[in-house]
């Protein structure tokens, strides 16, 4: 017996803590879901994928039209057309176009619902306007969550071979190479390389100049300058038939070799500039390379900027398309939903362009990126809460 006890005793002790696991059950978030919550988030969320697929599915045929004579010109094999292409496509036009899905999946269902006297129902059982946005907010934040994620990290990568196939056969353009390039590494160090190719990642013609309290100090110059891609740490650059002048004063020494290896803080992606670039690069990228471009004195970076704000702000884009359309759609009205709807397609339609409008203006005219990037959701967000205050009671 007593062997059988000094057994069993450890499992006892543990089973003393499971009383305190009760507490877990009020940290699951479906037990705060009342019936109406499950019923409205799963008529939302399957509207939204529903409309995806559609609206998708109709921009897939025509691209397919469009490109098909461009992808045989260029003998594009159909795996990279399926799967770098239109594996890659069919997210990024799904997150870009975000805002107008919800908006879509909102009216649709609401005016359904309206329109079977569903939410008259519900008003008059006691449910107020306020306790029926709950669960369409709940469905706009698990969209936003995932638009917000996938925006940020999942589609940029996806983004990049996307343009590499865009490149090689689409518009057989490859952006390689670069002259007369001049940027400030570090503080008080200019860089300068006549020509770079980026497909050997070689420089040349290339000097690099320190400066203390506006004193040249020193001076290098290389013929070639590669960077070293398989070395484990960064910045780490060749040149070769290099000579460093180093001014002491009145007194200079002279440094010259055949090769030398030296950390520069650059790399090739900030020699060589794209058309798009910054949609390949991931929110954590993003702010690093604008972080570190605004350190250099770099004026090439509203366009990141932009980027930044934009990925950030377009995520409460959900939460004001949806009150405007359930504000909108969830009136019973003689005639059907057709002028609402009509004026609900507007304001998303005019909400998106308004944003490629202030994007464009930050980049063009010297307009705060950030400040462009939420113009549109405080404009919006003011017709929301007069949408809501229109809305029944």
């Amino acid at each position: 017996m007593k062997e059988l006890l000094s057994k069993i005793g450890p499992w006892l002790r543990w089973l003393r803590w499971l009383k305190y696991l009760k507490c877990l059950k009020y940290l699951n978030p479906f037990r705060y879901l009342k019936r109406l919550d499950k019923y409205i988030v799963a008529k939302f969320i399957g509207t939204y994928i529903f409309s995806i697929i559609l609206i998708i599915s109709i921009s897939i045929v025509f691209d397919v039209n469009e490109n098909l004579h461009k992808f045989s010109t260029y003998n594009a094999p159909l795996k990279a057309i399926v799967f770098d292409y239109y594996a890659n496509f069919v997210p990024y036009f799904a997150n870009l176009f975000s805002p107008l899905f919800v908006f879509i999946a909102v009216i649709f269902f609401t005016s359904k619902l309206a329109g079977n006297s569903e939410i008259i129902a519900m008003l008059a059982a006691g449910t107020s306007f306020k306790r029926l946005l709950r669960p369409y907010m709940i469905s706009a934040a698990i969209i936003a969550a995932v638009n917000f994620y996938l925006g940020g990290w999942v589609i940029p990568k996806g983004n990049m071979v996307k343009m590499e196939f865009e490149s090689k056969y689409k518009n057989n353009k490859i952006n390689t190479s670069a002259s007369n390039v001049q940027l400030m590494v570090s503080p008080g160090v200019i860089a300068y390389l006549q020509q770079y190719d980026d497909q050997t990642r070689t420089g040349y013609g290339f000097s690099l100049d320190k400066f203390e309290n506006k004193k040249l100090v020193s001076h290098m110059t290389a013929s070639v300058i590669r960077y070293d891609s398989i070395s484990d740490s960064r910045y780490h650059w060749k040149a070769q038939s290099y000579k460093i002048r180093t001014l002491k004063g009145l007194r200079e020494e002279i440094e010259s070799g055949a090769v030398i290896d030296t950390l520069i803080q650059m790399e090739p992606m900030d020699l060589v500039f794209s058309d798009g670039q910054q949609e390949t690069l991931t929110l954590t990228d993003l702010r690093n390379y604008i972080s570190k471009q605004v350190e250099r004195g770099s004026v090439n970076v509203a366009q990141y900027e932009v980027e930044y704000h934009k990925r950030i702000a377009s995520s409460f884009a959900s939460f004001i398309l949806t009150i405007i359309g359930v504000s909108l759609s969830s009136r019973k009205r003689k005639g059907g939903m057709g002028m609402y709807l009509g004026i609900g397609l507007a304001l998303s339609f005019s909400y998106i362009l308004l944003q490629t409008i202030c994007a464009t203006f930050a980049v063009n005219a010297d307009t705060p990126a950030m400040l462009a990037a939420w113009i549109p959701n405080i404009l919006y967000s003011i017709i929301a809460y007069f949408c809501y205050r229109q809305a029944p009671n």
